[in-house]
Parts: structure tokens; C-alpha cells; sequence
């Protein structure tokens, strides 16, 4: 059920469990993830009208894809309640709301590994307070889905209860969060997992957005998580690999390829040296645009 190695994971785009409307549209959108959120997008006196909403998707015609579901905390009724609801789903993922500690997780994971029903269910983190950003190496190191039984395979930057909790003001090239967006980012990377940057509000500033979207991918964020079906094309294009890097992936390819470099560790390629790394690199990038081509094509 957990996304493959070779999936990207360019544009994850978060639809509100209250509004039927949008769960019957966001199966037809091009999205690599649809998250369904029953916790900041619902009322509170609309929880339980949003998990009925859901039970019913998976039920009646359980949507393809990659698809999570956003929880309310579990130290809260509504989102035990969730979490019961998910399961009885099995989407692909839970999202973890405002992950700050490692204890955070290890009760979601307890509870999926309570109930056969879970399956292999994975987890994504919400990075979105203070206390996450601090210790983010710690719970991205400690439930890694890229050990054996681990079910954590992401975090996800929650950029606005960040500047809320922190009284960060919003500047351009948000120069005041990139400390801590990178931080994340090397515990994401040090963890083995995936990371996605936070959502970007005006989804009316299309030129604002798809410089967000640039300044992502360039800090290392797999992709970016989303609250408009318009975000999703500049998302994809942004975190999705250049025509340059498909390029050069080819040229280090070849380059391995030619007589008398195939057991070769370093080959020259245009007078830069290139190491084996940079093959396993390039040959995983263009396994992920044919796996991107095929998804494409299909659809």
C-alpha cells in the first residue's frame, strides 16, 4: 500500500472529508497523493458527518491511487475516533497532526500494530511546531519506513501553526523559515524518508506560488502539499525532474556503459569526474520518469 521507491512524490493535495463534492472530483485530478483531512479543513461539529463521508469513498468506490488520511491528535476524542475510522479504510497513510515528539508517533504506531485490519498502513508526520522542528531527527530516525517494519515515511512542513506558534512574520523567500525548513529536510534525509514543503494560502498568486514551488525543490523537498486543484500542474512540473537532469542521468549512464568502464568506480564525463553514487542517482531518476511516463500514459 506505501508508495514505491520509484513514485514521486511531487504534489499531495489536501481535500476537506466534509465536502463531497471535492472527495468525487480529487479522484479524477492528477495528484501523486490526495490527503483527506478531518482535522483543520472540518468543523468541530462536522467530525463525525466527515468520517461517515469517508467510510462511505472507500466503501462505495474506494478511490485509486495514493491516498492518506489527516487525523485530529490522538490524545483527543476526535481523533481516536479518526484513527478507528482510517483503519476501517486502509488508506495508504494516516497524517499525524503537529508531531513535537517521538511519542507522538510510537502511539499511532501502537495502535495500527494493535489491529490486524491496519495492515501495513504507514504514517506521515506533520512537522508544524516548535517542538517537531527540534526534534524532528529524533522521530524521523526512531519509526523510519525505511527499516524493516518502520511506518513512518514522511514529513510534511506545516508552515502556518508554524509562523502562528513562533510569531514568525511571512517574508519573501520566507528567509526567517529556512533554517528550519532545511533542518527538516537533513532529518527527513538522515531518517531515510520522504519530505514535503508546507502549503503555499494564496492559491489565486500563481506567480508567487510556482517561485515557492522552485525554492522547494531547491532546498530538497520531494514535493509540495496543497489546498487547490490548481496548485497541482505547477507542483508537478517543479519537483518533477528537469530536462536537464534527465540529460545528464542519460550521460552518466552511458558513460558507465561504455567499454572498459563497467568496473569502473570514477569515469570521466566532460572533463568532470563522476563517481559510481552519481550512477545509482542517475539510474533511480530515470526509473522514477519511466514509472511517471507509464502513470501519465494510464491516465
Amino acid at each position: 500500500m506505501s508508495m514505491p521507491a520509484n513514485r514521486f512524490w511531487r504534489s499531495l493535495l489536501s481535500v476537506p472529508a466534509i465536502n463531497r463534492r471535492a472527495l468525487e472530483k480529487a479522484k479524477s485530478l492528477a495528484a501523486d497523493a490526495i490527503i483527506y483531512d478531518l482535522e483543520d479543513a472540518v468543523a468541530p461539529d462536522r467530525k463525525a458527518e466527515a468520517r461517515e463521508n469517508l467510510i462511505r469513498l472507500y466503501a462505495d468506490d474506494r478511490p485509486a491511487g495514493i491516498t492518506a488520511i489527516r487525523i485530529n491528535p490522538l490524545d483527543t476524542a476526535d481523533g481516536r475516533a479518526d484513527m478507528e475510522a482510517a483503519i476501517a479504510c486502509r488508506p495508504d497513510a494516516v497524517v499525524l497532526p503537529k508531531v513535537g515528539t517521538i511519542g507522538h508517533v510510537s502511539t499511532a504506531v501502537s495502535r495500527l500494530e494493535q489491529d490486524a485490519a491496519a495492515g501495513d498502513m504507514k504514517l506521515w508526520a506533520m512537522i508544524e511546531t516548535a517542538e517537531g522542528v527540534v526534534n524532528a531527527a529524533a522521530i524521523a530516525g526512531a519509526f523510519s519506513s525505511a527499516r524493516a517494519g518502520g511506518r513512518l515515511e514522511a514529513l510534511i512542513v506545516g508552515v502556518n501553526d508554524l509562523r502562528s506558534e513562533t510569531g514568525v512574520a511571512p517574508a519573501a523567500g520566507r528567509i526567517y523559515l529556512v533554517p528550519w525548513l532545511m533542518q527538516t529536510v537533513l532529518a527527513a534525509r538522515a531518517g531515510g524518508i520522504q519530505v514535503i514543503d508546507g502549503v503555499y494560502n494564496d492559491f489565486a498568486d500563481s506567480e508567487g506560488y510556482a517561485a515557492e514551488c522552485a525554492e522547494g525543490a531547491a532546498m530538497g523537498f520531494d514535493g509540495k502539499m496543497l489546498i487547490h486543484p490548481n496548485q497541482i500542474a505547477p507542483a508537478n512540473h517543479h519537483f518533477g525532474p528537469s530536462d536537464a537532469a534527465l540529460a545528464e542521468a542519460r550521460a552518466i549512464v552511458a558513460a558507465f556503459s561504455a567499454p572498459g568502464a563497467e568496473r569502473l568506480n570514477v569515469v570521466n564525463l566532460n572533463g568532470r569526474m563522476v563517481e559510481r553514487l552519481h550512477l545509482e542517482q542517475a539510474e533511480a531518476l530515470l526509473l522514477k520518469f519511466a514509472t511517471l511516463q507509464t502513470k501519465e500514459k494510464d491516465t
